[in-house]
């Protein structure tokens, strides 16, 4: 078996955070002694990931995903437990680790704001000691994929969100990283702009083999790319596998849309009614009862088409969380 791009095993980082009561009383108090308390905002957490996977990393706000990240990229120190990417130590930060890996957060401006990306690229290359002719190779090939054309030559701060965003992406990986942490990638963003970073981030990965662990709330972010999927919740895994095999586990309900010859027909008496449209009803029943729902309309109704679905994806997530609470 191939030695793990990332390996992580007990992780755990606890921040100490000053506590006081509301009022004017204990706010005089907190300066002669100040509470703390200590909070595991990453709790105890393994998992490994093998060279050239797409993994999605998913949680609520404050479940400890960008925490992981920024101690798998060195930039935090792990309370406790063991951590290893491409067979360095992450907080120690040495050249030839950071040389491989890239950590893109959405909405972080890492180019330099008044100049144009091109001039930025040009400070990576020397930052990254990357070769001229590796650096141009690579620099144009990321232009390509990412269809900046004359965008690169504009000013950061001239471009939009979108624009912003893309050549981002192409400044965080001119030195060719095996390993990519994305931090909400496509936060922000139109469709349409989602869909081509995503395209983006999968040719990357095609290409050059790279490692991903990509942390995002746009569920089509994470089907589009993701086979395999860690849901992480008050700093502790929830699941670690298949996206298919987290809807077989964690969702307990099937959508049936069901498009009947008579649109005023009422189809409550079969399950409960979460849409209708243009004579498209959608129904959610419980998956132990499907078969048998769906023997009754055909059987009682005129049914002009029937498919079967699993629920949306977030939707089986947040049904996770809350069977975990």
């Amino acid at each position: 078996m191939a030695e793990s791009a990332i390996h992580v095993n007990q992780l755990q980082k606890s921040f100490m955070v000053p506590e006081r009561e509301a009022g004017m009383r204990a706010a005089l108090r907190s300066l002669v002694k100040r509470k703390n308390k200590e909070v595991k905002a990453v709790d105890g957490i393994s998992f490994e990931i093998a060279p050239g996977e797409i993994v999605g990393f998913l949680g609520p706000n404050g479940a400890g995903k960008t925490t992981t990240l920024k101690m798998l990229s060195g930039l935090l120190r792990p309370t406790g437990g063991e951590i290893s990417v491409l067979g360095h130590v992450p907080n120690k930060r040495e050249r030839a680790y950071l040389s491989q890996i890239t950590m893109v957060m959405g909405q972080r401006n890492q180019l330099f704001w008044d100049i144009p990306a091109m001039d930025s690229f040009d400070v990576f290359r020397a930052i990254y000691r990357v070769p001229q002719a590796a650096f141009e190779k690579t620099r144009d090939e990321l232009i390509e994929l990412m269809e900046l054309g004359d965008l690169v030559k504009k000013p950061v701060r001239n471009l939009s969100l979108g624009e912003r965003m893309k050549v981002e992406i192409t400044g965080a990986l001119l030195h060719r990283p095996q390993v990519l942490f994305l931090d909400e990638p496509t936060i922000g963003l139109d469709v349409t702009m989602q869909k081509r970073i995503r395209e983006f981030v999968a040719a990357y990965n095609q290409r050059h083999g790279a490692t991903v662990l990509l942390t995002s709330h746009y569920m089509a972010d994470v089907q589009a790319l993701c086979k395999r999927v860690i849901i992480i919740h008050h700093g502790k895994i929830l699941f670690d596998g298949d996206l298919a095999k987290l809807v077989t586990r964690f969702s307990a309900d099937k959508t049936i849309n069901v498009t009947l010859a008579d649109e005023n027909a009422d189809l409550s008496k079969y399950g409960e009614v979460i849409g209708k449209e243009a004579g498209r009803i959608t129904l959610r029943v419980h998956k132990a009862d499907t078969a048998k729902t769906i023997g009754r309309i055909i059987a009682d109704l005129d049914v002009a088409d029937l498919t079967v679905e699993d629920p949306p994806i977030e939707d089986v997530i947040e049904h996770a969380f809350q069977q975990e609470a």
